[in-house]
C-alpha cells in the first residue's frame, strides 16, 4: 500500500503542471457533463482542518485524481489526490446551469467544460483566442484580428446570437464589462489563472438574469493555492518574424491558522505585437469588390494621397508639385500598406483572494481582480471629402473655379487621403476591476447560504491621432462658407481666414501641405468610457431537503435567492468630434443606467434511482422574477428532465424562456457616424450585380439623377452610416429547447459520446439593420420606405449617410446539432491515448427583419462584407498521447464553406466571373510537453501547414477576421517553461 501511494503521489506531481499521465483523463479534450466525469468546484469550504487542505483548480476528469490535474503540485494537495483515489468517492459539485450540486453525469443542461491544460497547450495568449476554436462560439463577437473600432477588446458570442446575448461570469458571479463595447473583455483575464471554463450552451435567463439569452460562459479561476509558481511563455510567427507574444505569470499562496485561512496572490504581464497588413501577401493589395468582369476589378481606395478632383468634364489627380493628370485605377490608394492586420496588446493583471473559516456557519471571503490593458492599432491616413454628418461644415469640399492655381477652370470637388497627417494611430488604455466581499456557510440541517456584494468598475481612455481638424483645414486652404452654419453652402476663396489665425499656413489644395500646415490642421481626439456595477447577491440551497417517500426515490433539492443589481454606463466623446469639426466618425454623449431586483427558485427532484428502467430519473424546474426600473416585471422559467433507463445511456431535455432588456447603448446611445461594410447600389459595378432586378435599381438611381453606367462610389466597400439608440425599444424575449442523449458504455471503458439538438427562437429582436439591406430594399423597390433613411450630397450624389438606429425587428430562429466524443484508452502501462471531438451541424438560421415580413435564410451563408458567417459545419478535434513525463497533442480545426450573401440574396456569378463562396478550411496544431521534477516545459506549433485564410472580398483585409482570424498570423511557434517552488 505504501508503494502504491508513493507511485500515486509521483503521478499527482506530474499532473500538477498539466502533464498527462497514465492515470489521467483526456486533458486534450473538451469534456461534457454527460460523461463519467467528476469535477470539483473551487469553493471556500465552510470547514477545513489542517489535515484536509484546500484543493486547487477543478478539471474535467475520469477519476478523482484529475481534480489535481492542472494545479500546482503541493504536498497537501497530493495527499488529497491520494485520498480521493483510495476512497473512490464520487463528488457532487455545482455546474453552471444549476444552483444545486450534482454528480457530473446526471446534469440535464448541455454544459461543455474546458480545462486549463486545453487552453495552455494551444499557446493561446488570451482566453478569447482559445474559445474562438470551439464550434459553439460564433463569429458575431469581437476578436483580436478585428482592428477598426474594436478598442482592442475580445468579446464572445454563442451560436451567432451576438455578444450582447451571452453572459460571462467569473467564479459564478457577474463582473465588470468593457464600457466601450458593452461586453465582457476576455483580454483582461490571465490565461494561467484560469482553472476551467464552463459553457452553458442553452439559455440561462431564468437562473442568471438578463443577457444569458444564448447561454453562459463561466470562467473559474484558481484559488486556495499554498505554494508558488512562475511561468514564462514566448511565441513568434516563424515565417515573417512578427506577431511576437510574451507572457510572465506567477502566484503565491499561503495557508494560515492550521489551514483554516488562505491568502493567494496572482499576477501576470502579457504582450502581443500587432501584425501589419502589408506583411501578408494574401491581405495586400486590398480588393474592394466582387466584380462581374475582370475589367470591373478594383483595388484600394478612390481617395488617393495626391487628391482626386472631380469636375463636370473629368476626374484628375494631383501631385506634390500641384500638377494634375487624368485619374486611372493605377492612382487608387492601397490602404493595406498602412494598416494593422491584428491589434497590439499589453495586459497586466493582479488578483487577491482570501478567506477564513471561523466555523462551519461563518466563512468571510474577499476576491479582487484588476486588469490594466493597453491596445494599439494603425490605420491608413484619414480621407477628406467634406464634413462628417451631422456637422454644419461643408458636406463637399470643393475648390472654386476662381481659386488661385486652379488650372481646371471650373469648380473641382476634392477627395483626398491626407497622407501629410500621417497614419491614424489608435491607442486605448483600459482599467477594469471587480471586487467581491461576502460570507458563506451552513445555516442548519444542510441549508447553506452565500451572501456577497460585488462592485465592478471599468474605465476606457482612447485617443486617435491623425483625424484632422476640418475647420482648420479649410482655413489652411483659405476657404470659407458663403453661408456659415449651412452644410450645403458654397465655398469662397478668402486668404484672410488663414492670415488672421495664429499658426495657420496658407496652402494650395492642389499640392501637398507643408509640415507646418499639416501640424496646424491635424488633430488627436480623446474619448472616455465609464462603466459601474453594483450587485448584492444572496443564495440559499439545500441538496437534500426531503427524500421521496417511495421505493427507489431520491432526494429533493431546493435553491433560492435574490439579487439587486445596478449598472451605469457613460461615453464622453471628444468635444471637437462631438461638434463635428474633425474628419473622424462623429459621436455624441451617451449615458444611462438601470437597476433590477430579482428573485429565483430552483427545485431538483430525483424521482427514481436504481429502479427498473430508471437508473436515474431527475426533473429540474427553475424560475426567476425580475423587476426593472425601466420596463417593469418579467418572469422566466426553465424545466428539464434527465432519464437514464440503464447505466450506459441517458436521455435529457430542457425547455426555457429568455428575456433581455435593451442595454444602455441600445436605449440611450447618442447618434454617431460609422462606416458599415456595404456598397452603394448605384455604383456601376454593384448596380449590375442584381441580376433581373438590375434594371429596377438603375431606374431608381436615375430618379435621383445618378447614371449607374458611369457613377462610381468614393467609398471603398463602405457606407457612411448613422447609428444611435432608441428610447422606444421594447425588451426582446425568446424560447430555447434542447433534446439529447449521452452514451457511456460499460463495455468500452473511457468512452463518452453525446448528441444534442438545440433550437432558439427570439422575438422583438433588438438590433440595427445592415446598411446594405436598407439600401437594397430602397433601390430594388422591395420597400421604398427605407429610402427615407438614405441621404446624399446634393452636389456630388455621393452617399451622405444611411440612418440605422436600434429597433425591434421581427425575430430569429436557429437550430443545430452538437456531437461530442471523448475517449481514453490505456495502450500500455506507461502510455495513454486520448481522443476528443466537438462537432456542430447548423440546421437553420432564419432572420426576419420586419414583423410579419420575409424570413431570410443565413445558414451556410457569410455576410461577406462584414466577415460574420454561419458555416453549416464546424469541428474541433484533438488526439493526445502521454508516455510518462512526455506528451504530444495534435489539434485540428475545421470551418465549413459558406456562400456569400449581401444580407438579402446570395451572390451569383455573372458572365462566369467573380467569386461567390468560400471553401471549407482545415488548420492543424501540435504541442509537446515534458515534466522534469518541479519544472514543466511545453512547445508547440500552431497552423502547422501555414494555411492561409480563404479569400473574401471584404474590402478590408481580403478575408473575414471574424471567422478566420486565427489564421492571420500564419505558422506560429511558442515555448513555455514553468516551475513550482
Amino acid at each position: 500500500m505504501i508503494v502504491s501511494r508513493r507511485n500515486t503521489l509521483l503521478c499527482a506531481s506530474v499532473l500538477g503542471m498539466g502533464a498527462l499521465s497514465s492515470v489521467a483523463h483526456a486533458a486534450t479534450a473538451s469534456t461534457h457533463t454527460s460523461s463519467h466525469v467528476r469535477h470539483k468546484t473551487v469553493t471556500h469550504s465552510p470547514v477545513r482542518s489542517a489535515a484536509t487542505p484546500a484543493t486547487t483548480a477543478p478539471a474535467s476528469v475520469a477519476r478523482p485524481v484529475a481534480a489535481q490535474q492542472f494545479a500546482a503540485p503541493v504536498a497537501s494537495n497530493r495527499a488529497h489526490a491520494v485520498r480521493s483515489i483510495d476512497s473512490g468517492t464520487q463528488e457532487s459539485v455545482v455546474v453552471t446551469g444549476s444552483a444545486l450540486s450534482t454528480s457530473n453525469n446526471s446534469n440535464a443542461n448541455p454544459v461543455q467544460i474546458v480545462t486549463s491544460k486545453q487552453i495552455e497547450q494551444t499557446g493561446a495568449t488570451t482566453i478569447g483566442d482559445y474559445l474562438a476554436r470551439l464550434p459553439s462560439i460564433g463569429s458575431s463577437g469581437t476578436t483580436n484580428a478585428q482592428t477598426n473600432g474594436t478598442g482592442g477588446s475580445s468579446c464572445m458570442d454563442l451560436r451567432n446570437l451576438g455578444q450582447n446575448r451571452v453572459l460571462v461570469l467569473i467564479d459564478g458571479k457577474r463582473a465588470a464589462i468593457n464600457g466601450n463595447n458593452s461586453c465582457f473583455d476576455m483580454n483582461t483575464i490571465n490565461v494561467h489563472q484560469v482553472a476551467s471554463i464552463e459553457i452553458l450552451k442553452d439559455g440561462g435567463s431564468e437562473l442568471y438574469g438578463a443577457d444569458a439569452v444564448s447561454g453562459v460562459i463561466n470562467i473559474k479561476l484558481r484559488h486556495d493555492l499554498s505554494d508558488a509558481n512562475l511561468t514564462v511563455r514566448g511565441g513568434i510567427g516563424t515565417d515573417r518574424g512578427d506577431g511576437q507574444t510574451g507572457m510572465i505569470s506567477g502566484y503565491k499562496g499561503w495557508n494560515f491558522d492550521h489551514g483554516k485561512g488562505n491568502v493567494t496572490l496572482f499576477g501576470s504581464y502579457m504582450t502581443s505585437s500587432g501584425i501589419m497588413q502589408r506583411n501578408r501577401s494574401w491581405a495586400n493589395p486590398v480588393q474592394i469588390n466582387d466584380p462581374i468582369s475582370a475589367s470591373g476589378l478594383k483595388f484600394g481606395s478612390g481617395y488617393p494621397t495626391g487628391g482626386l478632383y472631380q469636375t463636370s468634364t473629368g476626374n484628375y489627380v494631383g501631385s506634390a508639385s500641384g500638377a494634375l493628370h487624368d485619374f486611372t485605377n493605377a492612382d487608387r490608394y492601397n490602404y493595406g500598406n498602412d494598416q494593422n492586420l491584428t491589434n497590439s496588446l499589453q495586459n497586466a493583471t493582479l488578483s487577491f483572494d482570501a478567506h477564513y473559516d471561523i466555523n462551519r456557519h461563518f466563512t468571510p471571503y474577499l476576491n479582487f481582480n484588476y486588469s490594466h490593458r493597453n491596445s494599439s492599432t494603425t490605420m491608413a491616413p484619414i480621407p477628406v471629402a467634406g464634413s462628417i454628418y451631422p456637422s454644419t461644415l461643408p458636406t463637399a469640399l470643393y475648390v472654386p473655379e476662381n481659386y488661385p492655381g486652379n488650372t481646371l477652370g471650373e469648380d473641382a470637388y476634392m477627395s483626398k487621403r491626407m497622407g501629410e497627417w500621417g497614419n491614424r494611430g489608435s491607442q486605448t488604455a483600459t482599467d477594469t476591476y471587480t471586487g467581491i466581499a461576502g460570507v458563506k456557510g451552513e445555516i442548519t440541517h444542510g441549508w447553506n447560504y452565500d451572501l456577497s456584494y460585488t462592485y465592478g468598475w471599468n474605465q476606457v481612455m482612447s485617443q486617435t491621432s491623425g483625424v484632422g481638424n476640418y475647420a482648420k483645414l479649410l482655413q489652411t486652404y483659405g476657404l470659407e462658407q458663403v453661408t456659415p452654419g449651412d452644410a450645403d453652402s458654397a465655398l469662397a476663396y478668402n486668404p484672410s481666414v488663414c492670415n488672421a489665425a495664429a499658426g495657420c499656413v496658407l496652402s494650395n489644395p492642389f499640392g501637398k501641405l507643408s509640415p507646418q500646415a499639416a501640424a496646424y490642421s491635424n488633430y488627436t481626439s480623446h474619448d472616455h468610457y465609464y462603466y459601474q456595477l453594483r450587485d448584492l447577491n444572496l443564495r440559499i440551497n439545500n441538496n437534500h431537503v426531503v427524500h421521496m417517500p417511495w421505493k427507489n426515490g431520491g432526494d429533493l433539492g431546493i435553491a433560492l435567492g435574490m439579487e439587486h443589481r445596478g449598472e451605469q454606463l457613460a461615453y464622453h466623446p471628444d468635444a471637437l468630434v462631438e461638434s463635428g469639426q474633425t474628419l473622424t466618425n462623429s459621436a455624441s454623449y451617451t449615458g444611462g443606467g438601470f437597476n433590477v431586483t430579482e428573485g429565483y427558485l430552483e427545485g431538483k427532484a430525483t424521482l427514481l434511482h436504481n429502479a427498473f428502467l430508471a437508473k436515474d430519473l431527475t426533473i429540474d424546474a427553475q424560475g426567476r422574477y425580475s423587476a426593472y426600473n425601466t420596463f417593469g416585471g418579467t418572469k422566466n422559467w426553465k424545466a428539464s428532465i434527465n432519464w437514464a433507463p440503464i447505466q450506459d445511456i441517458r436521455f435529457r431535455a430542457t425547455l426555457g424562456t429568455s428575456y433581455r432588456q435593451p442595454n444602455v447603448y441600445e436605449l440611450y446611445g447618442g447618434q454617431s457616424l460609422g462606416y458599415a461594410s456595404a456598397t452603394d447600389p448605384c455604383d456601376s459595378v454593384q448596380a449590375a450585380s442584381y441580376g433581373a432586378q438590375s434594371p429596377v435599381v438603375a431606374a431608381n438611381c436615375a430618379k435621383q439623377g445618378i447614371n449607374t453606367a458611369t457613377y462610381s462610389s468614393n467609398f471603398s466597400g463602405q457606407a457612411p452610416t448613422l447609428y444611435g439608440g432608441n428610447s422606444k425599444l421594447r425588451p426582446e424575449t425568446g424560447r430555447t429547447y434542447t433534446i439529447g442523449t449521452v452514451i457511456t458504455p460499460r463495455w468500452i471503458p473511457g468512452l463518452s459520446a453525446s448528441v444534442e439538438y438545440w433550437h432558439y427562437t427570439l422575438k422583438n429582436m433588438i438590433t440595427y439593420l445592415s446598411s446594405q439591406y436598407i439600401m437594397d430594399q430602397c433601390y430594388t423597390g422591395a420597400n421604398t420606405n427605407y429610402c427615407n433613411s438614405i441621404t446624399r450630397v446634393s452636389s456630388t450624389n455621393q452617399l451622405n449617410a444611411v440612418t440605422s438606429i436600434y429597433d425591434n425587428i421581427g425575430g430569429l430562429k436557429t437550430s443545430g446539432i452538437d456531437f461530442d466524443l471523448d475517449y481514453r484508452i490505456r495502450v500500455t502501462a506507461h502510455d495513454v491515448l486520448t481522443l476528443s471531438n466537438n462537432f456542430q451541424q447548423l440546421v437553420s438560421y432564419l432572420q426576419q427583419n420586419e414583423a410579419g415580413g420575409k424570413w431570410y435564410n443565413y445558414a451556410g451563408r457569410m455576410a461577406y462584407q462584414t466577415g460574420s458567417g454561419n458555416p453549416r459545419v464546424r469541428d474541433y478535434a484533438t488526439v493526445g498521447w502521454q508516455h510518462g513525463a512526455f506528451g504530444v497533442t495534435y489539434m485540428m480545426q475545421y470551418i465549413g464553406g459558406s456562400i456569400w450573401n449581401d444580407g438579402t440574396t446570395d451572390l451569383k456569378r455573372a458572365n462566369g466571373y467573380g467569386r461567390t463562396s468560400t471553401p471549407g478550411v482545415f488548420s492543424h496544431d501540435v504541442t509537446v510537453s515534458y515534466r522534469l521534477n518541479n519544472w514543466n516545459f511545453e512547445a508547440g506549433v500552431n497552423n502547422l501547414l501555414d494555411k492561409k485564410p480563404p479569400f473574401v472580398a471584404s474590402a478590408t483585409d481580403n478575408s473575414a477576421a471574424a471567422l478566420y482570424g486565427g489564421l492571420y498570423t500564419g505558422r506560429y511557434v511558442f515555448l513555455q517553461a514553468g516551475v513550482n517552488f
